[in-house]
């Protein structure tokens, strides 16, 4: 790996004169050498119009900023070079120049350009020699650029599939023509998992599980090779793949088959990742004879594939944590009991890949009197920790209302009390209700009181939602000098009501706020009102939830007609 500051030091310490210029052409940065061919000190020019300050005519006049061409490689953000153009010295003196210019990314917007500087006052085989030192350089600056670009975009995602193909739009055309990864199993076999080409992802191309020959070291497949431990290869046009590959190894033999189909001149083959045994390999291809790879290509692709496969790494070990923390949440979910006449449905949503699972829960159970309880609560929160203080609070509220025949407000009140003697949770908040009447024949009243949650929200059959804003108190884990007596709120409930309790990721979307996320749902819950609970609940989330980043929990219950 790279140190930190290595690129720095290269630049300070390079022999040709640097400049970086900004989009509107003013000067960023200048070298050592820089300053030495321009006799001038990086302060004196740092934030000076470029063109400015140091373009000039032959005759040492100004030069109109239409003829400029640094200008018109800035204004279309492309590389550009020159030769002959005049710089004015500090020392008053004009400079003849050769200079290249290459645009600046951060991988996402036009920083600038990069501009190199030669003088070319001396003979034309030194110029010559010049000119292919600056071109070299040119090159090792777009490797450069490739590595730095390749390293960011992939850190934004924990997303095996998204990161390899963020990885091949990267590297083909740029590096290679065609790119090919390949994934060790724990079943001892190879999954080609991606490949690219000049029309992009190639998926008739993917799909090989081949066992790996257990003995690797009679297999000279280069890709058999890499995945058992080996070095990185390239391997050139004229040696032949397909011999190299004996027929007992499967593996060797669909590398080599697909090497043939795109037509390599030219391939390297690097491991992905630095432990042992390794993740799996990248294969690079060139189908241009006149072009093959070389020891420079070599170390960058190799320094690619560590990097590729600690993304990879990451993004397994991370796949492997959340569907462990998704079935324990999962399985911590009560089922729903279908008390007489009434009918109720609920879902739990994951947060979005790349997220962590969080604290949201429902509830639904009869009481030591028969009458139906409710709960949804949200404990804070985005991990483990919340998913385990979620399982804490469900056991104690269920047993704390279990015989408790007064106000749910009352229950609450014993929640919060116990909470931090027994539970890890610091806050939370959760809505407790009661569906008071016979389950069969009702009359129906819902008692309920709130800890800080999302108000729930009443269908009635007429064609009308409203949110149930009554019997608000205090988040769970208040300070203790806050808190007075819950309240407690109650609402008749026709017959053909829907009741809908949620967490707010339901209505929670980064980039709207809360009354339009509220707006939204009352929208989408009447256009509904009428489906099957299932389908309320799937409805609801699909509809609501694209761009959400937090975990979602839904609770409906439904009153029977009469």
């Amino acid at each position: 790996m790279v140190e930190p500051g290595f690129w720095r030091q290269v630049v300070e310490q390079l022999g040709t004169a640097l400049m970086t210029v900004d989009p509107a052409g003013r000067i960023l940065a200048v070298n050592l050498a820089g300053e030495r061919l321009l006799r001038r000190g990086v302060a004196a020019m740092r934030g000076k119009d470029a063109h400015d300050l140091l373009h000039r005519a032959a005759d040492g006049g100004t030069l109109p900023r239409e003829r400029c061409p640094l200008l018109r490689s800035l204004a279309e953000r492309a590389a550009a070079r020159g030769e002959g153009d005049r710089l004015l010295r500090g020392d008053g003196r004009l400079v003849t120049i050769s200079w290249s210019a290459s645009p600046l990314t951060d991988g996402v917007s036009f920083k600038g350009v990069v501009v190199l500087l030669n003088d070319i006052t001396g003979d034309r085989s030194a110029r010559r020699e010049r000119a292919a030192y600056t071109s070299a350089l040119e090159d090792l600056t777009e490797r450069l650029t490739l590595v730095a670009e390749i390293t960011d975009v992939l850190g934004q995602t924990l997303d095996t599939d998204e990161a390899l193909a963020r990885l091949g739009h990267l590297l083909v055309p740029r590096l290679a023509d065609w790119a090919a990864v390949d994934l060790r199993t724990g079943s001892g076999r190879v999954h080609r998992v991606a490949v690219t080409g000049p029309g992009g992802r190639a998926g008739e191309l993917e799909g090989g599980r081949e066992r790996l020959p257990e003995n690797a070291a009679a297999d000279r497949s280069p890709l058999v090779q890499v995945l058992n431990g080996g070095d990185p290869v390239v391997v050139q046009n004229g040696e032949d793949e397909a011999e190299s590959s004996p027929p007992g190894s499967p593996v060797g033999a669909a590398h080599s088959d697909f090497l043939r189909t795109v037509h390599a001149t030219s391939t390297i083959t690097v491991p992905l990742g630095t432990r042992r045994p390794i993740t799996g390999a990248l294969t690079l291809v060139r189908t241009d004879p006149e072009h093959p790879f070389d020891s420079d290509d070599l170390e960058i692709v190799s320094d690619i594939g560590r990097r590729v496969g600690l993304v990879i790494d990451n993004a397994q070990r991370f796949g492997r944590q959340r569907a462990v923390a998704e079935a324990m949440q999962r399985n911590l979910l009560p089922p729903l009991p279908q008390p007489g006449r009434l009918r109720l449905a609920a879902r739990y949503q994951p947060a979005p890949a790349g997220s962590q699972v969080g604290g949201d829960w429902y509830d639904a159970f009869q009481l030591k009197d028969g009458t139906l309880a409710l709960v949804i609560g949200d404990v804070v929160g985005h991990d483990l920790t919340a998913a385990a203080g979620m399982a804490q609070l469900h056991g104690i509220l269920r047993a704390l209302a279990w015989d408790h025949a007064g106000p749910p407000g009352a229950v609450v009140d014993r929640l919060d009390d116990a909470m931090p003697a027994i539970t890890t949770v610091p806050m939370a908040t959760l809505v407790l209700a009661r569906i008071e009447g016979h389950p069969r024949t009702g009359p129906w009243t819902l008692r309920w009181t709130s800890a800080g949650h999302p108000p729930p929200l009443l269908l009635t059959p007429d064609g009308h939602a409203r949110y149930l804003e009554a019997g608000q108190g205090l988040v769970l884990g208040a300070p203790q000098g806050t808190r007075a007596s819950r309240p407690n709120a109650t609402e008749p409930l026709s017959p053909g009501s829907t009741l809908l309790l949620y967490t707010d990721g339901l209505i929670e979307i980064p980039g709207s706020d809360l009354d339009t996320g509220l707006d939204r749902l009352r929208r989408h819950a009447l256009a509904l009102a009428h489906s099957p609970l299932d389908a309320l609940c799937d409805q609801l989330l699909l509809r609501m939830t694209p761009g959400s980043t937090d975990d979602v929990a839904v609770l409906a219950v439904r009153l029977p007609d009469r």
